[in-house]
């Protein structure tokens, strides 16, 4: 069985949760015990630790997840109706490669049976596993990450947190659509790396334009699959992590900000907290990152896949190359811009897909101003 590879949460911790009020988010959590396993069929969340930070050696690798737990389950829940499952820890393996195949494991059944899995790590490497998971699901992959570099880094070298983004790109089957990165630091990262971010026609957004509009993040995310987040991109003074020394990034508002975007994105599946300390005030903080996620997962709108064109209205802009479509939801008036399928060249997509998209696009499209990322999607799709 693939849960076997988890091991339960401490009793000891799980006796001082109980001893919350019925009011707490405890009471709305389902925990895997030396007794009992929850029923993966009768939940639509899943929260797992897995404290293997070998991936990054400035990191402690004896963080206690307990911390965290104790944070998140004395929060209270707003009007959740789904159910969450706390399913324990996968301990680190013999090798990080252990670590890697557990989680895969574990993840890929959850994905399987429609239940979102939420990670703590551990190091940032571990998205690779959870990047690996949908092998079995046989689709391209759009992976977002919320992080202060591009993680682009030789595979040789030791600290695998810092370069598995080249070991998704370069190693074969290689599902991977599309990357986006939410607020890179241009001092982090070489220019060799933007390059080849730039050509590869991934999208990256610098900490600046995020925090001077954090909207323009929604419909990345809207259009993401899998979501990694480095809490190294907070600035220390809101994470308390002052052995990794951040002077500069996002605050916690903006984090939990982006934390919910993910959430309330219909199409992301999977959403993983890695690189963090053991400092009481991150503990408090990823707690906190991981209730809005909740939060933003319990306000889908069940737009995506897109259904009926009914719900829709269509706006043609026409342009002097093409007619651009978008599409607007009369249901929450988020907006959407058509990548058109060409028949007569080797094509990713098999169909007319639809790239979220702003209203602000819509209007810059109106002035001949096509969005950056249509431009790029389009590129992408043709072999």
């Amino acid at each position: 069985m693939e849960f076997d590879f988890l091991s339960p949460v401490e009793t000891n911790l799980i006796i001082d949760i109980k001893r919350l009020s019925s009011q707490h988010l405890s009471n709305k959590v389902v925990f895997h015990t030396q007794e009992d396993f929850p029923d993966i069929s009768k939940i639509k969340i899943a929260i797992i630790g897995v404290p293997d930070h070998r991936g990054a050696s400035s990191l402690n690798n004896e963080c206690d997840l307990s911390l965290v737990r104790l944070n998140l389950y004395s929060l209270f829940p707003g009007n959740w109706s789904r159910t969450i499952a706390d399913l324990g820890d996968i301990l680190p393996g013999n090798s990080p490669e252990d670590t890697y195949f557990a989680l895969q494991k574990v993840v890929s059944k959850l994905l399987k049976n429609g239940v979102i899995p939420i990670i703590i790590g551990g190091s940032q490497d571990l998205t690779y596993a959870l990047y690996r998971c949908y092998d079995e699901l046989e689709q391209m992959v759009n992976l977002v990450s919320i992080d202060s570099k591009f993680d682009l880094g030789k595979q040789d070298e030791s600290v695998l947190a810092e370069s598995y983004l080249s070991k998704i790109i370069i190693e074969e089957p290689n599902n991977l659509f599309n990357y986006s990165n939410i607020g890179f630091q241009t001092y982090y990262n070489s220019q060799e790396e933007i390059d080849l971010i730039e050509k590869l026609f991934f999208d990256a957004y610098r900490l600046g334009e995020i925090c001077n509009s954090i909207a323009i993040a929604e419909p990345v995310f809207r259009d993401a699959d899998l979501v990694s987040l480095d809490l190294t991109c907070v600035k220390s003074s809101d994470s308390g992590n002052f052995t990794n020394f951040q002077p500069n990034g996002f605050n916690g508002k903006e984090i939990c900000a982006l934390a919910r975007y993910a959430g309330i994105s219909d199409r992301v599946s999977c959403f993983g907290v890695f690189n963090h300390q053991a400092s009481k005030q991150e503990m408090a903080l990823i707690a906190q990152i991981i209730w809005y996620f909740i939060e933003g997962v319990h306000y889908r709108s069940n737009e995506y896949p897109f259904g009926s064109k009914d719900n829709y209205t269509k706006y043609t802009v026409p342009t002097k190359e093409e007619d651009v479509v978008f599409y607007k939801s009369d249901k929450t008036d988020r907006w959407w811009i058509e990548i058109p399928f060409f028949a007569n060249v080797n094509n990713k997509l098999k169909k007319n897909s639809l790239l979220p998209c702003s209203h602000d696009d819509y209007l810059a499209a109106c002035n001949e101003e096509l969005p950056e990322r249509w431009w790029k999607a389009q590129r992408k799709s043709i072999i």
